[in-house]
This record gives C-alpha cells, structure tokens and sequence, in this order.
C-alpha cells in the first residue's frame, strides 16, 4: 500500500503574477528571488507553512551558503530589503521525516518535535496489515493514528536571528529570472530577447509565437512585452485584445517543467505551452477557442527552415501527377482552393526571427524564407558586455577594508611606513640585548612611540565611520574579465500581407488621386528642386534654365506638345 506525497507544484493563488505585478512586499505562495550576489540568485516558492514537512522547526527553510532563511521571516517583506539569516537546525537532529512519517525512528514513548511519536515494527495484530511508516501514536493520548488519512500539523517556532549572514530580497522580473532559472537547455539572455522583442514588434495587446521553449526565459520576457490585462479581466471596447503567447516544445519532460513553472509563476492565462513538434505536426492548437491570428514569430529550433513550411498564409493541396500509360480519358480532378492558416493574421504583416547558433543553419535558413516570399531578410550578430565603474581607494589608510588597494598612495607614504617598520625592529632588537644582557648599544633609540597593527586597523576602522566613501578615490570604469561574446545569429524577416485586386480597388476609392504625372520624371521634387524652380522662374538661375530647354527639346523629339513641357514651380505636374 503506497501513500502520496503532497507536490511541490501548486498554483499560485494570487489574483496577479508577480512577474507583472510584484506589489510592494514578497506574499504567501509567491515567487521570489534571493539575492546573494551579483552573479547567485536563487528562486524560491513562499511558503506559509512546511507542506512536505522536511524536518525543519521553524517550517519551510532555503538554506544558502549564507545561512538558513525560514520562508516565515521573507513573507511580507518590503522588495529589496536585507534579511538576516536566522539560527536553523540543519543536522538530523532536526528533521522529523517527510509527510507520511518516512524519516528518522525514534524509540516507542519519546515525543517527536512536532507532538507526535513514531511507532516501530512491533504494534498491535490488528495494524499488521498496514506499513509501519504510516503509523503514528499521538503524544499524550496513546492512540494510533493512520498518516494516510490524516498528517499531524507540526507546531511551528519562531525563528532566532543568526549573528551573521544576509540576502536581498528581489522581487520576480524576466532579467532576473533569466539569470536564477535551472538551465535545462541554452537560454535566450536579456541582451538577446529584448533586441528581438523590438525588432519583432511584441507590444502589449500582441499575439506572439514561440517554437523551442526550452528553460523558458524568452516565454516570462514575451509575457510581460505582449501583457495589456489578464484574460479574466474584461476588455475594452475600442482597445486591442488580450495579449498571448503561443508556445511550442517538443521534449516532454522539459514541457511538464515549464508549465509547471508557468502555474507557479501566475502565467497560465497569458502563456499557453503546448507540447507538439512544430516541424512535424505544424503550428495548429486544438484547445484555441478562435483564430490565434499571430503577428510575431520566434523560431529556437534546429532546423527552422522545417518549421517555416509550416507558416505560410496558405496551404494549397498538390494536383496530382497523372499516369502516361493509363487509359483513363477522364479530365484531370480540379485543384483543391486554397485553404486559409488560422495562426497567422491575414490583414497585418509578419515579423519573424529565428536563433541558430551556426552559420550553415542561418544559410539553410534565409534560403527558405527566400523561397516562401519573405522579405526585409537581414541577420544580426550581438555581442554584449558589461563596464564596472567604481570608485578606486589607494592608501595605507584603507589597510584592512575591502575591495580597496592599501599600497602606499605617494612617497611620503611609503617612507613613513618604512620608518615604522624600522622603528619596531629596533625596539625588538633592544629588548632581545636586555634579555640576553648584552643590550645593542649600535642601534638608536625610537624616538615615536610605536603601534602595533592590531592598533592600527582598529584606528582605521574607528576613522572609516566619519569619512565619506562616495567622494574619495578616482572613478575608475573596468569591462568584467569574462565576455559571453557569441550566442546565436539572429535572423528577421517580414512577411507581408496578401494584397488582392479588391484591395487595390478599394484603397483607391479611399484615397482617390489628386494629380496625373506627365512626363518622364514620375519622382515627386525635393525642397532643392523646388527651390531652384523658384529661383529659375525669377530668372536667376541659368543652368537650370538650360537644364529646361534642353527637357524641352528631348520632348518634343518624343512627339509631346510643348505646352505641357513649360516649366512650372512643381515640375511636369499639371
């Protein structure tokens, strides 16, 4: 007989995604982000209490390599606060088993930290037909209780301030999460996705398409650019739709992860992650209640040029081939009409980038898109680094502080400090003459009363309070020793729209024309070529004057009568 466990996946019960609208303070069963330093952050769910019951006193705990932090001490926190590591058992002497009593067994009659105490193998005949992990007597009333229909509650503590260590708490964002997420395949980092989203067109009110969702950082980057109102909240009239991203994955396990997360996160009405090899089976959604109507495309696959035959506007069935050597006379059967692709809106433009991070894939690729009629077809490479700028402290004043250069900062220094040195080694030098009796008449007497280094980073220490830090030192800027240089080509391109002849007609019964060109020259005149019109009909410019007779009399070896050719202020425009 096999018990279940209580899941970490729980879906996030707040009515907004921290992602979009963290709030003020961190909330009970949100996501946050503890900041330990610039590059170790590490996600975590809040927890009001410990629901697997892992063995902690003080309920659910993180423990870092700063310290241990009960989710109790995190919950309603302002964002950006420092939090003090608090004094947690982390031995075995602290856990107290998992939530169907697996763990550490104690001996019959000793109370458990949670007011309950185990049973062992030896219990009454009529339990023998029950395992032994899910019995439990309760403390006090001598009982046996069945933990699979019911868990004891633990009885909570309340956490104890450590007298070292901290973390910033950090409110949920894409960058952020971009840079704490688990790597389960190569993710798109923010220098990338915020260039493509731009180039893309993802605003908010946008339908957008992702293929090859893999750790999910560019799906939380595409939620919050497309994000105008969650899906329960009604719409406008007058104003755009609901913003939505379709995203594709074709690895199961990495596709039960990321929706997962989604839940968690509170994106499940904005991100709809479908589990479907786009290359073979197409971008079609069975769960899409109408036409997705998609105007950006975001390809992470392989083999995009697979995925891009399945993106046409149209898919048009191929007639097929008929054979020489039959006798059938009949007509051959007519060319089935073109059927319409609900994933691409029809009466707006496309935009479409793909990731490859090699140069044969990009190649395979703008060769397909080329044949498919994509155009505005241009590849870009990003290269992304990061400058450090701070302010320089040199000087024997800041021995014994951090990040700080304490070398001598001037001569003056360096001699002061060598006089010093010297001046020690003297006075040892006296005192082991005295102690052996033969006192070192050679050497001077000091004439400063010497300082111990203990003395005197104590000194530096009790100065450093009433000195301002911001002002001193030279501000220096430093690019970071370690260059992500290249991570894929990106490759756009725009799919235009269908443009019939009843559009034709019906935008030229909108915008009717005001004027019929004559002539040669159909381009309409610059602000200089109006100008030198002017100024020719005024009579002062010669060279445009000949420039006219010459037109003229190219015009009228054309067949043209000369009273159209006269030379006007808007040139050969009646």
């Amino acid at each position: 007989m096999t018990t279940p466990v209580p899941s970490l996946a729980t879906t996030s019960t707040n009515s907004s995604s921290p992602f979009l609208s963290p709030g003020s303070a961190a909330q009970t069963n949100s996501l946050a982000v503890l900041h330990l330093k610039r590059d170790l952050l590490i996600p975590t769910i809040l927890r009001a209490h410990d629901d697997l019951n892992e063995g902690y006193s003080e309920g659910k705990v993180t423990n870092t390599r700063f310290g241990s932090f009960p989710h109790s001490t995190l919950i309603g926190v302002s964002w950006g606060s420092q939090v003090r590591a608090s004094e947690v058992d982390t031995g075995s002497r602290g856990r107290r088993g998992d939530a169907v009593g697996n763990g550490k067994k104690r001996k019959r009659g000793s109370e458990g930290a949670e007011g309950r105490v185990e049973v062992d193998s030896q219990r009454p005949a009529a339990e023998q037909g029950k395992s032994s992990d899910m019995m439990v007597v309760e403390a006090g009333q001598g009982r046996i209780v069945d933990t699979a229909s019911r868990i004891v509650p633990p009885i909570q503590k309340a956490a104890v301030t450590a007298s070292t260590g901290f973390v910033h708490l950090l409110p949920p964002t894409p960058e952020i999460w971009t840079s704490s997420l688990p790597h389960r395949t190569q993710v798109v980092y923010t220098p990338d996705y915020s260039y493509i989203l731009h180039r893309i067109r993802a605003r908010p009110g946008s339908v957008l398409i992702e293929a090859g969702a893999g750790s999910g950082s560019f799906t939380h980057a595409a939620a919050r650019a497309v994000f105008n109102g969650y899906p329960t909240q009604a719409c406008s009239p007058g104003r755009r739709p609901r913003g939505k991203v379709w995203s594709y994955e074709f690895h199961e396990q990495r596709f039960h992860k990321l929706k997962e997360e989604i839940n968690e996160h509170g994106l499940a009405g904005i991100i709809e992650i479908t589990h479907k090899d786009v290359c073979q089976d197409g971008f079609s959604v069975e769960s899409a209640p109408s036409a997705v109507n998609a105007t950006a495309i975001f390809l992470d696959l392989p083999a995009p040029w697979l995925a891009l035959k399945r993106l046409a506007r149209t898919s048009i069935s191929s007639p097929s081939t008929p054979n020489p050597s039959s006798a059938d006379t009949s007509p051959p059967p007519k060319e089935a009409p073109p059927q319409s692709n609900s994933i691409l809106d029809p009466n707006s433009s496309i935009y479409l980038c793909t990731f490859s991070p090699c140069i044969e894939q990009v190649q395979r690729t703008i060769t397909t898109l080329r044949k498919l009629g994509w155009h505005d077809i241009e590849t870009v490479e990003l290269s992304a680094k990061r400058l450090e700028t701070k302010r320089e402290r040199v000087g024997l004043q800041e021995e014994g502080l951090r990040g700080v250069n304490a070398s001598p900062a001037s001569v003056d220094e360096a001699v002061a400090r060598l006089r010093e040195v010297e001046g020690r080694s003297r006075v040892f030098h006296n005192d082991d003459g005295e102690a052996t009796g033969s006192p070192n008449t050679s050497a001077p007497p000091a004439t400063t009363a010497q300082v111990s280094k203990q003395q005197r980073l104590g000194n530096i220490r009790e100065a450093l309070e009433g000195r301002k830090l911001y002002k001193e030192g030279r501000l220096v800027h430093r690019m970071e020793p370690e260059l992500k240089m290249h991570t894929s080509y990106l490759v756009f391109a725009i799919l235009p729209r269908e443009w019939s002849a009843e559009d034709e007609s019906a935008a030229r019964e909108r915008w009717p024309g005001k004027a019929m060109i004559v002539g040669r020259e159909c381009a309409p005149m610059s602000k200089r070529q109006m100008k030198k019109a002017a100024k020719a009909e005024a009579g002062g410019n010669k060279e445009f004057e000949i420039q006219q007779q010459h037109e003229q009399h190219d015009g009228n070896q054309d067949g043209l009568p000369s009273e159209l050719l006269a030379p006007k202020i808007k040139n050969n425009i009646i």
